[in-house]
């Protein structure tokens, strides 16, 4: 799909969001120039008749709501694309998101034989299968989804009635809302300001029972970069300072470590007798215990002590259940 045609896909999403669209709000939402929005509004009054206007009170917006992108068309190959992104989606997403996928794709579809799409759905159905491991046992709301999506978007703070597991309890937050991040694409999380701790927390969006978007909006901490933070932290914890992490793997664990790409800042030191170390700094000691300890024998903790010691009294810890 060309740059120009994600563009317009984008600006028409933007324009039905409740929030007001003017072409400076646009030009930072797809960082582009205003000039850009501008021809490609044009773009689309001229090309595809439309209904754009602009006034003070309501920004850009549709005259009338039911005009759609009617003449925007798809490739096979685009289309098949679109349609296996959404199999995937709904599969790692859930159910609650199953309506709209089958109902955006099918409109996208309309431009295609009828026969061709039939082949499409039934290859998509029945020879590529995605799996996405344990689910959630309860769905994310769509309506939550989409409410931080426009907080995100608009900078305007939150209210949570967030339930944590680890405490098996459910508080009252106000949260300034920074991005939305995916985690082993079945985790979705919150990550923003909570002013209850003051400080960057994360909030798994299926924890929130009730949400509320507040009118009062925030500034962005402007030394805050969502990918300089998430290349500090492993996997998904948070908190404590970056510390220096070496764990051993032994030669059977060893390929399984070198496939993949672990954290930004890892280094690999290979062994003469297979079996290689893999440091990195990073925070998340908690996180970094369950890892080491899914490997079991295969992986031993060098440094930090901190960790040493947290793997050691979870495997003592371990031994006092089967009696050892």
């Amino acid at each position: 799909m060309s740059r120009h045609l994600e563009r317009l896909l984008e600006i028409d999403l933007l324009l039905r969001g409740v929030q007001r669209q003017t072409s400076k709000t646009l030009s930072e939402s797809l960082e582009v120039s205003e000039r850009t929005i501008r021809s490609d509004i044009a773009f689309m009054r001229d090309r595809y008749n439309a209904p754009l206007d602009f006034n003070r009170k309501q920004g850009w917006h549709y005259t009338d709501q039911t005009w759609r992108l009617p003449s925007i068309s798809l490739s096979l190959g685009e289309l098949f694309a679109l349609t296996l992104g959404a199999r995937m989606l709904q599969s790692y997403a859930g159910s609650s998101y199953a309506g709209e996928l089958k109902s955006s794709i099918q409109r996208l579809s309309e431009r295609l034989p009828e026969r061709t799409w039939i082949d499409l759905q039934q290859l998509a159905d029945e020879q590529i299968i995605f799996h996405s491991g344990a689910e959630l046992s309860q769905d994310n709301d769509p309506d939550i989804w989409r409410q931080l999506f426009d907080a995100c978007n608009s900078s305007r703070q939150v209210w949570l009635n967030y339930y944590a597991a680890s405490t098996n309890s459910e508080s009252e937050r106000i949260v300034d809302p920074y991005f939305l991040h995916f985690y082993r694409a079945t985790n979705r999380y919150l990550i923003g300001f909570c002013h209850k701790r003051q400080e960057i927390r994360w909030f798994r969006v299926d924890r929130i029972k009730k949400l509320r978007v507040l009118e009062e909006t925030f500034q962005r901490d402007p030394n805050f970069n969502s990918r300089t933070y998430l290349e500090n932290v492993f996997q998904h914890e948070v908190g404590g300072q970056p510390v220096l992490i070496s764990i051993w793997f032994d030669v059977s664990t060893s390929p399984f470590i070198r496939e993949r790409r672990w954290h930004p800042s890892q280094t690999i030191e290979e062994h003469p007798d297979g079996s290689l170390t893999l440091s990195m700094v990073t925070s998340g000691l908690n996180d970094l215990k369950r890892w080491v300890l899914g490997y079991g024998k295969g992986a031993k903790v060098l440094e930090p002590p901190e960790l040493v010691k947290l793997v050691k009294c979870e495997i003592e810890g371990m031994c006092g259940y089967y009696n050892f």
